[in-house]
């Protein structure tokens, strides 16, 4: 595999949320057409014209990278690529449904099974979070980093309800002050950003949910893994992982021991 910088991968990214952020807009507060999943998870027609333009464009520019998002129906030859696209054209499809200005477009690309680029855009909030690997994180292009968060009992973390009962820490619910955002791509930036101190999620979690917010925290000095504390990989035949826990180092460790019996 030929050497390959990652900041060409990122303005691409960045490139394409701006157009998805535009198709969106289009749509957005203007009662656009709704279907219904298999899974009863709701989709728009912006998500559908988003999906489209963005495969097109992205593609023609890395005729040789793989395709994974939540929209187009899986293709198994995405596994022998080097590198793949991971999108959800639309993370907080409901939140966009309902007129909220929190849904966002969460775009990456995954290199042998590691994220090395990545954007969340929310085109309502005008924020656009990047990330490169080894480049640091950005938001609207100003450097960002994680909070320096260590003690439990001084931290907010992003989560639902359902993920602080006890069943979900063995080792005791940890005292912090749960706070929530719609998408998972937008909790991940504000944990990238300091906002919040940390984000976690128990349930199994589609790729294209968290791929993006992944190497922003990353890159923004904060650890990112599953719900158990492994290592995050990407463009896996079945493309989720066993929940998302996210923090500054000192607290993730902390947060983690509790996760633990």
């Amino acid at each position: 595999m030929q050497a390959h910088d990652p900041a060409d991968d990122l303005a691409l990214l960045i490139e394409a949320a701006k157009t998805a952020g535009a198709i969106a807009q289009t749509h957005f507060r203007r009662d656009p057409e709704i279907w219904q999943k298999g899974d009863e998870s709701p989709v728009t027609e912006a998500d559908i014209a988003i999906d489209r333009v963005l495969r097109t464009d992205l593609l023609a520019a890395r005729p040789n990278y793989g395709w994974l998002s939540e929209e187009t129906e899986d293709d198994a030859e995405r596994l022998d690529d080097d590198r793949v696209f991971i999108l959800d054209p639309i993370d907080g499809t409901r939140a966009f449904i309902e007129g909220q200005d929190s849904y966002a477009h969460a775009l990456a690309v995954a290199e042998q099974g590691r994220i090395i680029a990545g954007v969340v855009f929310l085109p309502e909030k005008d924020k656009l979070y990047a990330a490169a690997l080894g480049c640091g994180a950005t938001l609207n292009g100003q450097p960002i980093h994680v909070s320096g968060a260590r003690v439990e009992a001084e931290a907010q973390l992003l989560a639902t309800k359902p993920m602080m009962r006890e069943n979900h820490w063995p080792g005791g619910i940890p005292p912090v002050k749960r706070v929530y955002r719609p998408s998972l791509a937008y909790r991940m930036a504000l944990v990238a950003e300091g906002h919040f101190d940390g984000m976690a999620t128990f349930r199994p979690t589609w790729e294209w949910d968290i791929a993006a917010g992944a190497i922003l925290i990353e890159e923004a000095g904060g650890t990112a893994t599953d719900g158990q504390g492994q290592p995050l990989r990407f463009n896996q035949r079945h493309p989720q992982v066993k929940g998302v826990l996210t923090a500054p180092p000192k607290l993730h460790a902390a947060l983690l021991k509790r996760r633990q019996r």
